[in-house]
């Protein structure tokens, strides 16, 4: 069995009514990984909660030697089964080989990181990006709209990408659009604090959302060798 890596996670209500975000991990035993799961649930509502550890459980509990695709559709599977209208967004990543297999819907994060560096990985399903993409004028409030969700999306819209690395960031965008590369990166350097304060500092920084982090150190750094830090 592949030895797991080691995780630890946070999160915060910020100034909402409801805490509408999830986490979610598992390793099935005698299974080939661990599947991590970060959901964020549209609007400030009990059923965006309940969709969002809906998806996040559903997800994490999907087999990993599946991919992280299908963790994905198995998380709409799960929220469809809810009926209703709860919704929310949702990034996974599934343990393959030394990095992981990264699947996205909306604007939860994922960003590789290796103890040196950190780099996003997904690419937002947002009015605002679909509008860069376009070369089109930008306003704030594009950047809260989405264009996917876990809901809503087919198949075919799901992003994906690899993680070489043996280090992961997943985020609620309460932390990304709130803080900066270098200031997640900074704040990274915190050995077994990272998530707690990545949270921490985005809610004292003003973040108006529910803010939630979770964070797979990297495999020990080679200390032979001095790096520098680079946030991209």
């Amino acid at each position: 069995m592949r030895e797991l890596p080691h995780w630890h996670t946070a999160s915060a209500q910020g100034p909402r009514k409801h805490n509408a975000d999830a986490v979610g991990a598992y390793a099935a035993s005698g299974g080939t990984g661990i599947v991590f799961a970060l959901a964020d649930g549209v609007g400030d509502h009990p059923k965006a909660a309940h969709a969002a550890r809906t998806a996040a459980s559903a997800a994490a509990r999907a087999p990993a030697e599946k991919g992280a695709v299908e963790a994905v559709l198995a998380a709409q599977r799960a929220v469809l089964q809810l009926g209703g209208a709860g919704d929310c967004v949702l990034v996974v990543a599934v343990q393959s080989g030394e990095g992981y297999g990264i699947a996205w819907l909306g604007d939860a994060r994922a960003y590789a990181w290796d103890g040196y560096t950190v780099r996003q990985v997904t690419k937002d399903h947002t009015l605002a990006q679909y509008f860069r993409d376009h070369d089109q004028p930008v306003t704030p409030r594009m950047e809260h709209v989405v264009t996917t969700s876990v809901r809503t999306a087919g198949a075919h819209e799901i992003g994906a990408a690899t993680i070489k690395t043996g280090g992961l960031l997943l985020t609620s965008d309460g932390v990304h659009k709130t803080l900066s590369g270098p200031t997640m990166l900074d704040i990274l350097g915190m050995p077994d604090r990272a998530a707690t304060e990545l949270v921490r500092t985005a809610i004292s920084l003003g973040g108006s959302d529910n803010a939630t982090a979770l964070v797979v150190d990297p495999p020990r750094a080679d200390r032979t060798t001095e790096k520098f830090r680079v946030a991209a």
